[in-house]
């Protein structure tokens, strides 16, 4: 019966998985790009069947039938000043166009991507060489200047092409040089070096895989221009030549018959009015598929606060709850923040409690995408929107519900009342603006007073964390900072405002040991000097032992265990605790054996029915894997999410 049940447990989580849009479904999601395609493909396939098509001749004339009307009989669209059928033409017309313009577009990301690679690759003078010649392009008008070379190798079709396709060279080689500068400092390039590989291998084999993205969007979005531009040509009569059709030149033989035919000069004008408007539209929508950045959401501008479930309504002020006989500044109850990625959903926090008392430091541990920093984010509804959204739960300060406030509040409290220090202060500082600026921005968002006391208030703060010189130091910008210094910064920007809570997320990571002590010191000395509360995620447990009072350990977005630091550190109860705490190497005892643990986290968006950790776990069991498993309190202050606790075996 047990197997029965685990086996349909898992069919049905099998027939009811969902998987990530394909980029074929991103592209049918904009319904903008949807038309464009229909468009293109439309005007394609006719071009393609033409041969197929039962079309008289199109350069066939009939001066007895001259400029008939369109819906005459035998002829659709109706006939121009030769007679010749203008839905032959039309077709046959479109057929040219988009050839001369696929090529031409074509040439020029060849050679321009080219030159764009190269250059950017090779840097120095070999780069000036070729930017300066591409300037020279780009300094005459290209329509201008594409007419001097028709005018130069004489009117015709073929002409015409190359002219386009040289005026064209320049964007293609500016945009990929730029993508490519970029790249050719990275590390895998270095590393390609270091292998011994040769530049024509390196530039063919890493570099242009990396810079193919920016060529085929640039492809997608100047189609269009070179067909506008090919047709400019023909219109001027120095593209196709009688009595060859395209749409320019069709377009330029009805301008002079607009009165008396305006069907002539419409049909053309029409036909491409509506193919450049399909190409540019699925160009745009080539380019949201294509370029990583996009595809990824990482150009998304985010909300400034964090989506809520509609169901979910700001609920009136809770009742503070005490946790020693003091009251909680912070209060999280079942809090639920998943990020909804097309069809699948990733619960990144998936009912997470806990709460913050004054002058408390509590410790959030885990391994990476266990939960710690979108739990951290969510308080001040700093989880980016799209794909983040807090589905469920409450989050009380000092007795006031954020979830579902309006985004004023939030600004209120945050940089103020809430701080965050962040992981990497290089990427989280203005590299603009130095840091005394930064600092003072702080002050002015959320204090009225006068310039000269900002800038005390701002020397004062430097000073507080111990940056030597503060009045040189405040001048300088963050990466003229070592990464300890641009850290202390950072914690004096969190200072700023005296807040009640500051959020230490992984504030040591990037830092070398001895800095890592340092910064660990002066945070905990501030906390306990100005009496504050200390929300500090880490992965570390050695960090754990000297910062934080509490502790909570987190897997896959649940809470497995959480106690006292030193009860935790002590006596784990969860096996993920235990095997995290193995993990740490001690001083003075060479002969420990560092366990890693087995397996990998499963992915929040896949999650099993039963105990996330089972598959690592060296005490799992069936029923594990086949029931929620709650969390249990085994004493005050104290709990822990394993079935063996819950059943009082351990």
């Amino acid at each position: 019966m047990s197997e029965q049940l685990t086996i349909e447990t898992h069919s049905k989580k099998k027939a009811g998985k969902t998987y990530g849009l394909s980029s074929w479904q991103r592209l049918r999601r904009n319904h903008l790009t949807v038309v464009g395609l229909g468009i293109v493909s439309l005007f394609c396939l006719i071009s393609l069947l033409a041969p197929l098509l039962p079309l008289p001749d199109p350069d066939a004339t009939n001066l007895a039938q001259r400029l008939l009307p369109p819906l005459s009989p035998g002829h659709f669209l109706g006939t121009d000043q030769l007679g010749r059928d203008m839905l032959s033409r039309l077709i046959w017309g479109t057929r040219v166009s988009l050839s001369v313009g696929i090529i031409a577009t074509l040439i020029a990301s060849v050679v321009g991507s080219l030159f764009g690679i190269i250059a950017g690759y090779y840097g120095g003078r070999l780069d000036n060489l070729l930017m300066r010649s591409i300037d020279m392009l780009m300094a005459f008008p290209y329509m201008l200047l594409a007419l001097a070379i028709v005018a130069a190798l004489g009117p015709g079709l073929m002409n015409a092409l190359f002219a386009i396709a040289i005026v064209n060279i320049p964007f293609f080689a500016r945009n990929v040089r730029g993508v490519a500068v970029s790249q050719a400092r990275s590390d895998y390039i270095e590393a390609a070096r270091l292998n011994g590989q040769s530049d024509s291998n390196i530039l063919f084999t890493e570099l242009l895989p990396n810079v193919m993205p920016v060529i085929i969007i640039t492809i997608s979005t100047t189609v269009g221009w070179m067909i506008l531009e090919t047709a400019g040509l023909s219109f001027l009569g120095l593209g196709a030549q009688p009595p060859q059709a395209d749409l320019g030149s069709m377009l330029g033989e009805g301008r002079k018959m607009i009165i008396t035919a305006p069907h002539e000069a419409t049909l053309p004008g029409l036909v491409i009015l509506i193919l450049v408007i399909g190409i540019n539209l699925l160009g745009d929508g080539l380019r949201d598929v294509l370029d990583p950045r996009l595809k990824s959401g990482t150009l998304v501008r985010p909300k400034a606060r964090t989506a809520v479930d509609p169901a979910l309504e700001a609920k009136p002020e809770e009742k503070q709850i005490t946790a020693g006989n003091k009251e909680s500044v912070l209060r999280v109850n079942e809090l639920r923040t998943y990020f909804n990625m097309g069809n699948e959903i990733y619960k990144a926090v998936n009912n997470v409690s806990f709460n913050l008392i004054p002058g408390e430091s509590l410790g959030i541990v885990g391994e990476s995408g266990s939960g710690k920093s979108v739990t951290a984010l969510s308080l001040m509804g700093l989880v980016a929107t799209p794909p983040g959204i807090i589905k469920s739960g409450s989050i009380c300060y000092n007795g006031k519900n954020l979830v579902g406030a309006s985004l004023e509040t939030l600004q209120k409290l945050r940089g103020n009342r809430i701080t965050y220090v962040f992981q990497d202060p290089l990427t989280t500082l203005n590299p603009l603006l130095t840091v005394g600026d930064q600092i003072a921005e702080t002050l002015k968002r959320h204090q009225t007073c006068s310039g000269r006391k900002i800038k005390d208030r701002m020397i004062e703060l430097l000073k507080q964390v111990q940056i030597p010189n503060a009045e040189d130091r405040a001048k300088a910008y963050p990466h003229e900072l070592s990464g300890g210094m641009r850290q202390r910064v950072g914690i004096a920007m969190a200072l700023a405002n005296d807040p009640e809570i500051i959020i230490a997320d992984e504030p040591t990571t990037a830092l070398d040991v001895t800095i890592q002590a340092q910064v660990l010191g002066l945070i905990n000395n501030l906390r306990k000097e100005r009496g504050l509360s200390l929300l500090f995620i880490t992965h570390d447990f050695g960090v754990v032992s000297e910062v934080c009072d509490r502790v909570m350990v987190m897997y896959a977005g649940k809470v497995v265990e959480a106690g006292t630091a030193q009860a935790v550190i002590n006596s784990p109860l969860h096996p993920y605790t235990r095997r995290l705490i193995d993990c740490v190497p001690r001083l003075g005892k060479p002969d420990k054996v560092i366990h890693a643990i087995k397996g990998l986290a499963p992915a929040v968006n896949d999650l099993p029915e039963g105990c996330a950790f089972a598959d690592r776990c060296d005490y799992a069991r069936a029923e594990c894997q086949q029931q929620q498993i709650t969390i249990t309190e085994t004493e005050p202050g104290r709990s822990v999410r394993c079935i063996r606790v819950s059943k009082g075996e351990i």
